[in-house]
């Protein structure tokens, strides 16, 4: 607002990118699990990355056309997710979108990971292209009946196994951006990465109850990694004070113990690793 753009670089685009892709195709596995809570969850987060990401290609600290592709993107994945969710939609054009998600997830994810560390190693789009021709050669696969029924499984399960991963580099990049210009970190604000942390350490709880790996995987990366993780960086290069920086992570590391201490008392055990080992194993 003050008309600082360079503030914006300290916020990897790389990292944005994800989550916001992470977000999208967590709202298409949760949509389909009816899970009313986490629906509206991942709608706003895709928003609220969304607005963010507007704001990196005015200040042209984004590239314009991967935000045009993004933009159409989103839009339609919100449509075609909330067309479904109230059965308003056509079983084949959601079908599409799957597999769209499941070819889109599965090129983006290599190809921003190496992405993500340019110019230390040399920039190439083979990652992406290599990860693109196998997940459509499996996709086609799967639709054709030529997979067991177990790799028609698991096929449908790599949609939200890469959003799940995309998600969790979301932080990666990040702190990879702050590594490399510390200088730029108080262009980060400690509010957010708090409210971050916040926000997904309060889904731990639900996921770990109904046994949702995927679910606890991600929501537990992105409260330690993404937003503990953050304000560790910031705490090192003094941009926040450390009573704020000892009161989060109290609050983090108590908010997590008491989470597995209810679930072992709801479920009836003695111990919070039976709950860790049946959300791993199963019952």
């Amino acid at each position: 607002m003050a008309g600082n753009n360079s503030a914006l670089l300290a916020v990897s685009w790389l990292g944005m990118l994800t989550g916001l892709l992470g977000n999208l195709s967590l709202l298409s596995y949760f949509a389909k699990k009816r899970e009313k809570e986490a629906i509206l969850v991942q709608t706003l987060g895709v928003i609220s990355i969304y607005v963010v990401i507007a704001q990196l290609a005015m200040a042209q600290a984004m590239p314009f056309y991967h935000y045009l592709v993004t933009s159409i993107v989103v839009v339609a994945g919100l449509i075609l997710n909330f067309l479904n969710y109230f059965n308003l939609l056509n079983e084949g054009i959601w079908l599409f979108w799957e597999d769209f998600i499941t070819v889109g997830g599965l090129t983006v994810l290599p190809q921003v990971m190496w992405s993500t560390f340019v110019p230390y190693i040399p920039n190439s789009i083979l990652p992406g292209a290599l990860a693109f021709v196998m997940a459509v050669a499996v996709v086609i696969m799967a639709r054709t009946g030529k997979l067991s029924k177990e790799g028609i499984q698991f096929v449908g399960s790599i949609s939200g196994w890469t959003a799940t991963l995309l998600f969790m580099w979301m932080p990666v990049s990040q702190m990879w951006t702050s590594y490399l210009n510390p200088e730029n970190i108080k262009g980060l604000s400690a509010i957010s990465m708090l409210l971050g942390m916040i926000g997904n350490g309060l889904m731990i709880p639900r996921a770990l109850y109904i046994r949702d790996l995927m679910w606890f995987t991600g929501a537990t990366w992105a409260s330690f990694l993404y937003g503990w993780g953050n304000l560790i960086c910031m705490y090192c290069l003094k941009s926040i004070s450390k009573e704020f920086f000892w009161a989060a992570t109290l609050g983090l590391f108590v908010w997590t113990g008491v989470a597995l201490w209810k679930d072992t008392k709801v479920y009836g055990y003695d111990s919070p690793l039976r709950s860790l080992k049946e959300l791993i194993y199963g019952p």
